[in-house]
């Protein structure tokens, strides 16, 4: 089936795979000749070298699966879109209080969300994840290599966190079996405790 096919059909892991290359198409548009491919490249590795990063977003993933219908989509892609525009805020150093904290939050609430199987209604998902989003992304801008084009930057980091979705709704998916609902559940124990120990202070990302 081709990827036009997926997307006629509405299927959700079709528009999702749509979305991401769509997402693709427009960075390799952006990587014209003398583009910063360091910038690029740290963009990539950017959300992959923290920890507090990755479960957010394997975390956003995760609920979406366990959720399943539109927010298997709609939450892998508000997360990323919303993340771009925190980044924005962060190269331009405009004023957000709590960053770390709110990106140690993300983790403890998406955790529990996971772990207690919480069916929240799709609008106040998509908000939530919104929320956190914004956080994630600001950290991502204001830690903006000096050398790099932001907006090459900013794509390479919401192409990884594409792929960090995907793993997420992977595991999800696992919920259709009984012993994929308690492996799911433990996943949201540990990202919640990570997110925790974040908050804390006893784990430093």
């Amino acid at each position: 089936m081709t990827l036009c096919g997926l997307g006629r059909t509405g299927h959700p892991v079709g528009k999702f795979w749509l979305a991401a290359v769509l997402m693709c198409a427009a960075t390799s548009a952006m990587a014209h000749p003398g583009g910063n491919l360091n910038g690029f490249a740290a963009g990539i590795l950017h959300p992959i070298t923290g920890l507090d990063h990755i479960i957010a977003m394997v975390a956003v993933g995760l609920w979406g699966g366990i959720l399943g219908g539109e927010a298997l989509w709609v939450l892998p892609i508000t997360f990323p879109l919303i993340m771009a525009f925190g980044g924005v805020l962060g190269v331009l150093g405009v004023p957000v209080p709590g960053i770390e904290v709110g990106i140690a939050l993300s983790g403890i609430v998406l955790g529990l969300m996971i772990l207690f199987s919480v069916r929240a209604p799709l609008w106040l998902a998509t908000v939530m994840v919104g929320i956190f989003a914004i956080f994630h992304g600001y950290a991502h801008g204001a830690e903006l290599p000096n050398s790099a084009d932001p907006a090459v930057f900013a794509a390479g980091f919401v192409i990884s966190t594409g792929f960090l979705h995907l793993t997420g709704i992977g595991i999800g998916l696992a919920v259709r079996w009984p012993w994929g609902k308690i492996a799911v559940r433990l996943v949201g124990l540990v990202i919640s405790a990570l997110g925790f120990g974040f908050l804390t202070g006893v784990i430093v990302a």
